[in-house]
């Protein structure tokens, strides 16, 4: 990006949102933050609160409203099941009635907006990894169906208005992400297990721990989002993620690991249809977008973690984080 743009982040002071924020500020552009706080924190946002070039506007997404913009990142939704679990209605209303109102600020202004889509379209995936002409196998009435609906209905959304009233579009489907400034009560596999072990709880781990992730550093995440956006032509969908397969289990090790935990590891039954497998294909996106993640697991677990123990404030009695940034990395899973 060459010049400066007038930019609207919806969901701009939750976790990605706020960390997209800073890399749009430094990129020099206007940024407004556009956040109901029910997820979100002035906290992830408050060092960006004194800049002449970034504005936070409190305001509920299933509500209209009106920007002067260039771009507008639609990132506004609950992304964790404990929150979009929390009130399943209003994460429906939130992705749908949410989606549309950024689609008609779009079209009204002739701007371009990014559409945050997720994994979780693709459900409890019959195809291992996942490229983005898999449809997904997701249950409509089972208690996950808020977001994956809610997310699969604002796809259709996105993509009629830009075929049928030529709202230039980008369509994202991210993958597990991770990084400082994710919530306490998350609820993530990541979040969880750093919490639990830097206060010395149990690690729970929910079957046997089988289960593969692909975890992405929020930062190599942006940076696909950026890309895309400013992609003259591509319009999506494109999957967005780190294609390297780990257990729930050989995460939880690595945590416990990391943080000279003496946490145990504690296991428990499956939630319902939570996904044994996730991986992306990010071919496209290395093709069209030049994307490739650069952050191993072990370094930014390790980030991750600091961020984590200033939130808790243990940064200065906790014990130094083991091994160094220049480790070797994890061992990707067996069935990876």
């Amino acid at each position: 990006m060459s010049a400066a743009l007038r930019i609207l982040v919806t969901g701009g002071a939750g976790f990605v949102g706020s960390h997209l924020c800073d890399r749009l500020i430094r990129d020099g552009h206007e940024v407004v933050a556009l956040d109901d706080l029910s997820t979100g924190s002035h906290v992830n946002v408050a060092h960006l609160l004194p800049h002449r070039r970034f504005r936070l506007v409190e305001h509920d997404v299933t509500r209209p409203y009106d920007v002067e913009v260039d771009r507008i990142y639609n990132l506004a939704s609950p992304a964790s099941p404990p929150h979009y679990q929390r009130d399943p209605v209003r994460t429906t209303l939130v992705n749908v009635v949410g989606t549309y109102h950024a689609l008609k600020l779009a079209e009204g202004r002739g701007a371009r907006v990014f559409q945050a889509s997720t994994s979780e379209v693709y459900g409890d995936p019959e195809v291992h990894p996942q490229p983005e002409s898999y449809r997904g196998s997701v249950n409509p009435v089972g208690i996950r169906s808020c977001y994956d609906e809610g997310k699969r209905c604002a796809e259709s959304l996105v993509m009629d208005f830009h075929r049928r009233h030529g709202v230039e579009v980008r369509l994202a489907r991210i993958f597990n992400t991770y990084g400082p400034r994710m919530a306490l009560d998350d609820g993530r596999v990541v979040s969880n297990f750093i919490v639990q072990a830097l206060r010395g709880e149990d690690l729970t781990v929910y079957g046997a721990g089988a289960q593969t992730r692909s975890f992405c550093y929020v930062d190599d995440l942006v940076e696909g989002i950026v890309r895309l956006m400013e992609h003259p032509t591509e319009a999506g969908p494109v999957n967005l993620g780190n294609p390297e397969e780990f257990t729930v289990l050989e995460l939880a090790e690595e945590v416990i690991h990391l943080t000279a935990s003496r946490s145990r590891i504690a296991f428990r039954p499956l939630p319902q249809d939570d996904p044994r497998q996730r991986q992306p294909v990010i071919d496209h996106a290395k093709r069209v977008l030049g994307f490739e993640p650069k952050v191993p697991l072990r370094v930014g677990l390790r980030r991750t973690i600091e961020g984590f123990r200033s939130v808790l404030g243990l940064g200065r009695h906790a014990p130094a984080l083991a091994g160094s940034e220049s480790d070797t990395p994890l061992p990707r899973a067996a069935n990876g």
